[in-house]
């Protein structure tokens, strides 16, 4: 299993729903008592979505980028008040201003509302990719955990429990990868992506 396979596994987004998978299954009421086959010896499941959204980590990337969407929808909601105030503004005075003046003013307006759209679609990607980026950084902590308590339970395959219906409790790792990744990192510090920016060392003509 490779990073890039954990980064796929779990995609930006499928981040929230597994966050609150994760809630939701310490939060649950127990499910009806079901009694199981026996353990199948070498065979091993896992939720990946799960063990990201109830660690420690997962939760702090979650808090983090409902920060981060927060303070996005803040600047949007600034503009756009800004640009209807003004177009408002523009209507009050059409009686006074001449029809040239009314549509210059207009177009200027209709100029920053484009310009306003474009800068939310690109906000919608930066926040996908950022979203992406710290996702991928908890799969690269996640990936050796992982192989780890594999090696631990003596498993001889790896099925992922989230397209499982049922399977017997004693062949699930995902709690023992859950707590292994809550000793080593509980949170990391990122910020927004920034898609309008060149790489650092890009050389522009």
């Amino acid at each position: 299993m490779t990073t890039k396979t954990l980064a796929v596994g779990l995609s930006a987004a499928a981040l929230a729903l597994a966050l609150a998978s994760g809630a939701q299954a310490q939060q649950a009421p127990a499910a009806p008592q079901v009694t199981h086959g026996a353990a199948i010896a070498g065979v091993c499941v896992m939720s990946l979505d799960g063990a990201i959204g109830a660690s420690t980590v997962g939760q702090a990337v979650g808090t983090r980028m409902g920060q981060i969407a927060t303070q996005v929808e803040a600047e949007l909601k600034a503009e756009e008040t800004a640009l209807a105030n003004d177009a408002k503004t523009l209507e009050g005075q059409r009686a006074t201003i001449g029809q040239d003046a009314f549509e210059s003013r207009g177009a200027a307006l209709q100029v920053r509302a484009n310009a306003l759209q474009r800068k939310a679609a690109l906000r919608e990607r930066e926040l996908v990719a950022t979203q992406n980026k710290a996702i991928g950084r908890v799969g690269q902590e996640l990936e050796p955990i992982i192989r780890q308590v594999y090696q631990q339970r003596q498993c001889a395959i790896l099925v992922s429990s989230d397209s499982l219906i049922l399977a017997n409790p004693q062949m699930d790792i995902t709690g023992a990868v859950i707590t292994a990744l809550n000793a080593k990192i509980t949170q990391f510090a990122f910020d927004r992506e920034r898609l309008d920016q060149p790489a650092p060392g890009t050389q522009t003509r």
